[in-house]
């Protein structure tokens, strides 16, 4: 048998094989022509060669870096426009013309292990005369050597420029970094030199220490202050007050008249009437001296409500009545009061001061870390500054000692080319040959990209892929019978391919348990053979001793039931259901094949879909099924319309039919997923037709209808010799 390969192969060419012949066609020209052009003229070639130098011996730094950068060459960058214009100004050309024939040609990377070559840089030119090649080649080289000089040159006066361009901000940046190191050490340099020298913690301790000091006599003085007050039974202001009273004479003055108005009045009382005049004088009279008393009082004392508790003469006389020990003892009070406030004021303050020093010097970490960060900041620019101030002296240094990275060590020599003359019959062959080979590659190509399904093998991997049963494979049909029609129908009784549609027909009965007697065939795409299929397992099936009826459901193509000798009836266009209704006017005898009965379609109808859905068409379907052992029926591809899909709820199952080198790969697996994914649709298997596989020959000595093949090796051979041939006869085998 063919291998798969060979299959794709004679499919692809039998589609494409003009494309390919017009490809090998155009090679072949294209390879003629060159052969018949004329000998080119002679012309001379010459090379010349440059050297890498090593880096002299120089004192600055960037000087020695870019001399080691000018040894890897580049090419684009050496052999510039100015080179080359100066090239062919010697031999007055083009320079396009002479940039096109200059070939730079760099040393070969060496072999594992090996020693590196030496680096040398081979320039080479060819033209027409002797001396034209010199003349390019020298001064090709002579512009390289001064264009690695200039580009050392100018490599150093980039790198100075961009430093003279970079030096005003980083100077900028440093002035502004030592600016705030400077204006922050003024802000807090005295609090963090007094935390460096241990000032501020002297501060908190000494302050530590005289608030223990100042609380140690506060002490001393509340025990006093309270021992005079139990003594003289006055508070501090009292004791004032008291104090301020009994020494001012004014008041000792008072005092003594009141107390000799009193003494008068205790006399008076005694022989007087308090009506009397003498007694109301003399009480007006104590009277205006206790007005005057505690004006008096009010006038000493004074101040913010001292004097506020004296409330009366007798109270101000008594708190004017001390005698001059307790005197003594309440300016002691006072006194003590008066320290002891001072006291308190200054341990006030001293705390203070403590919660101002200990804030400062909780800050001082925090200080510490800014002042450090800013002096490692104006340290990095100073640093920077620096390196920039030193890489430019250094750039500038450089700038003198800079030399070419090349230098010439042969110049240009120039010989003639001998040209070896071509074989314009070889060359011709080669083309050929490059022709054949191209215009089968490109048919493989278009075959392999056109996403069909070439060969049987494909389509069965897809059938098992997609668990999809195959009933049955049916070998390609070579001779068609010209009284058929052009439908290759196996009317002949010992047809060889009866036997593939006889077991076609007994795999059907075993895809299920309930027996399958309505079953429905159609394919994805026309010219798959389904109309083939059904009209030939239908003869298998009636061979077999099976009332069988087959009915053409493509009611939007003519009836092929001239195939089988069965006229159909010229009215049924006119009234199709009036003809479906009949049934017994529609199922005709087929005359040649025992037990064979077919339903022709009246078609091309305008609606189709109408008819197929019509009651009367139904009620044929139903009639059908008690009275005949199977039925048949053939319906349109899927691709075209649905009724296939509309007529399956009356069968029992669809069958698919497929073909090599026809349908799509991803055309079927639609179909096939379409099928499977719906739940009132039964797939019962699928059958490959018009494959490529051999059948024996027929064991009758009578000579068969149809004409089967010999040999299985010559089938391919054969099919693709004979199937233009049939495709371009009206007799081609019509499968839809």
């Amino acid at each position: 048998m063919t291998s798969p390969i060979v299959k794709r192969y004679l499919i692809a060419f039998d589609q494409h094989k003009w494309k390919g012949i017009v490809a090998c066609i155009m090679i072949v020209g294209a390879a003629s022509f060159v052969a018949l052009q004329p000998p080119p003229p002679t012309e001379y070639e010459g090379e010349g060669i440059i050297t890498l130098t090593q880096p002299p011996v120089i004192f600055s730094k960037t000087g020695t870096d870019i001399q080691q950068q000018g040894q890897g060459v580049n090419v684009d960058l050496l052999l510039n426009e100015d080179v080359v214009k100066a090239a062919a100004s010697q031999i007055k050309a083009k320079p396009r013309e002479v940039f096109k024939k200059i070939d730079v040609k760099l040393p070969k990377a060496p072999a594992k292990g090996q020693p590196a070559p030496p680096p040398l840089l081979t320039i080479e030119y060819s033209d027409k005369t002797n001396e034209n090649v010199t003349k390019v080649i020298n001064t090709v080289m002579v512009g390289m050597v001064e264009r690695s000089r200039f580009i050392n040159t100018q490599r150093l006066r980039s790198i100075i420029t961009e430093i003279n361009k970079r030096l005003p901000p980083a100077e900028k940046e440093l002035r502004a970094a030592e600016q705030e190191v400077e204006k922050y050490t003024k802000q807090e340099g005295p609090i963090l030199l007094a935390a460096e020298n241990g000032s501020l913690i002297q501060g908190i301790t000494g302050g530590q220490a005289q608030q223990r000091q100042i609380q140690f006599q506060l002490q001393g003085i509340d025990a006093q202050i309270r021992s005079l007050q139990q003594r003289l039974g006055l508070t501090p202001d009292q004791a004032y007050a008291s104090s301020a009273l009994s020494a001012d004479p004014i008041i000792a003055n008072l005092r003594a008249q009141i107390y000799q108005t009193e003494t008068q009045l205790e006399i008076l009382k005694k022989d007087l009437r308090p009506e009397h005049p003498n007694i109301i004088a003399l009480r007006k009279q104590q009277q205006s001296y206790e007005n005057l008393l505690r004006g008096r009082a009010a006038e000493v004392i004074g101040g913010n409500g001292i004097a506020a508790p004296i409330q009366s003469g007798a109270q101000i006389r008594q708190d004017s009545s001390l005698d001059p020990a307790r005197q003594a003892l309440a300016q002691q009070l006072i006194a003590l009061k008066t320290q002891q406030d001072a006291l308190v004021q200054q341990l006030s303050t001293i705390v203070q001061q403590e919660k101002t020093l200990r804030r400062e010097y909780a800050t001082i970490p925090n200080k510490q870390l800014e002042l450090a960060r800013l002096q490692e900041r104006f340290g990095l620019k100073q640093n920077l500054y620096s390196r920039m101030q030193a890489a430019l002296v250094d750039a500038q240094a450089a700038e003198a000692e800079t030399v070419s990275s090349l230098s010439i060590v042969k110049q240009a020599e120039a010989h003639e080319i001998v040209l070896a003359g071509s074989n314009p019959i070889l060359t011709i062959a080669i083309g050929a040959l490059a022709g054949v080979a191209v215009g089968g590659g490109l048919i493989f190509l278009l075959g392999m990209l056109g996403g069909i399904l070439q060969t049987m093998e494909d389509i069965r991997g897809l059938l098992l892929q997609q668990e999809v049963q195959l009933l049955g494979i049916v070998p390609y049909i070579m001779t068609i019978d010209p009284v058929s029609d052009g439908i290759p129908v196996l009317v002949a009784p010992d047809s060889p391919y009866l036997e593939v549609y006889e077991r076609i027909r007994t795999n059907l009965r075993r895809t299920s348990d309930k027996p399958v007697k309505v079953i429905l065939l159609t394919s994805t795409i026309n010219e798959e053979g389904k109309s083939l299929t059904a009209y030939n397992l239908a003869i298998a099936s009636a061979r077999a001793g099976k009332r069988t009826l087959l009915i053409e459901a493509d009611l939007r193509s003519p009836s092929l039931a001239k195939a089988l000798k069965v006229a159909p009836d010229p009215d049924a266009y006119v009234e199709p259901l009036r003809y479906y209704s009949t049934w017994n006017e529609c199922i005709r005898l087929v005359p040649e094949v025992e037990n064979l009965y077919l339903v022709p379609s009246p078609g091309p109808l305008r609606q189709p879909s109408a008819i197929l859905e019509s009651s009367e068409f139904q009620r044929l379907l139903e009639d059908v099924r008690g009275r005949f052992d199977m039925v048949i029926v053939d319906t349109p591809a899927l691709s075209l319309c649905n009724d296939a899909l509309l007529l399956e709820p009356l069968t029992d199952g669809i069958v698919l039919v497929t073909r090599p080198g026809y349908i799509a790969e991803s055309m079927l697996t639609e179909a096939i997923d379409q099928l499977n994914e719906s739940e009132e649709l039964r797939l019962l298997g699928a059958i490959i037709n018009g494959a490529d596989i051999p059948l024996p020959m027929p064991t009758s000595s009578a000579e068969p209808q149809e004409s089967v093949v010999a040999e299985p090796e010559n089938l391919s051979e054969k099919q693709a010799q004979e199937s233009t041939k049939v495709k371009s006869q009206k007799s081609k085998v019509k499968r839809k």
